[in-house]
């Protein structure tokens, strides 16, 4: 006999499948149409009824080396956002600084600046330091936006950190520094990997920055080379969903690899 509850949670199963169907379609768009060797914008039908991967084999051809860029501006802004982001959050989360609390707020305020206003700034520095069209400089870029994401994040998860042990190990000798390398890491790993993690996502996914930033072509991250695709790919639409997928993969290869220790950082840092 069915109850009123069991009722309302089977409705709310097929309300969620509804939804996460809905959300998945333009995934599953990209995939079919990405196998279609023939397809356009009126052609692709709705199923890869003879799947192909020439738009895969048209794709690395075309947009590898863009690949390959993005994969570097990504790992590099990650290590440069991990090593500013970690210590800074152990000082905010440890340390009696002076004015601890404003710069907590002006780390949260730089979360809300828009993109293209830093964009922006960016541009007439870069212009005079000499780095634009370059993958340093990119990678610079694209570490601002994990790096205050970064700190808030591994803030909360090292407050959690027990004062006692630190304070166990400096009776034992340890250093400020000996006792954040050889204690706190270890203990806040899984924060630093989710952290690390979404800063990798940042400048993988990253746009604008690439757009304002670069205009040679010398560095052109698989963003940027996907939008340039566009304009000479607009009948053959395999090439282009092609990319967009190899583009999704890394990410989601990381995004499932690391599952674990990004629920144990997120709620490691939420609740003591």
């Amino acid at each position: 006999m069915n109850t009123p509850s069991t009722t309302r949670g089977r409705c709310s199963t097929v309300l969620a499948l509804l939804i996460l169907a809905v959300l998945l379609f333009p995934v599953y768009w990209m995939v079919n149409a990405s196998l279609q060797s023939d397809a356009t914008s009126f052609t692709t039908t709705w199923f890869p009824w003879r799947p192909s991967l020439s738009g895969y084999r048209q794709a690395l051809t075309d947009q590898g080396g863009h690949l390959l860029v993005s994969l570097l501006l990504a790992l590099g802004a990650t290590a440069v956002a991990v090593a500013v982001a970690t210590p800074a959050a152990y000082a905010l989360a440890k340390f009696r600084l002076p004015g601890r609390g404003w710069i907590i707020i002006a780390t949260l305020v730089t979360q809300m600046i828009p993109g293209i206003v830093i964009a922006n700034a960016l541009y007439g520095t870069y212009n005079t330091l000499h780095l634009l069209n370059s993958l340093p400089g990119l990678i610079l870029a694209d570490a601002s936006l994990g790096i205050p994401f970064s700190i808030l994040l591994m803030r909360s998860f090292m407050a959690n950190v027990p004062s006692e042990i630190i304070e166990a190990a400096r009776v034992d000798g340890a250093g400020t520094l000996r006792t954040f390398w050889s204690v706190v890491i270890p203990i806040c790993r899984n924060g630093i990997i989710t952290a690390a993690l979404f800063s990798f996502l940042f400048a993988w996914s990253d746009f604008l920055f690439a757009l304002t930033l670069t205009s040679s072509g010398s560095v052109t991250p698989i963003t940027l080379g996907i939008y340039q695709y566009l304009g000479s790919q607009t009948e053959q639409w395999s090439p282009v969903m092609a990319s967009a997928v190899l583009a999704c993969l890394p990410s989601t290869v990381l995004l499932v690899l690391a599952q674990r220790f990004i629920a144990s950082g997120i709620t490691g840092g939420a609740v003591k």
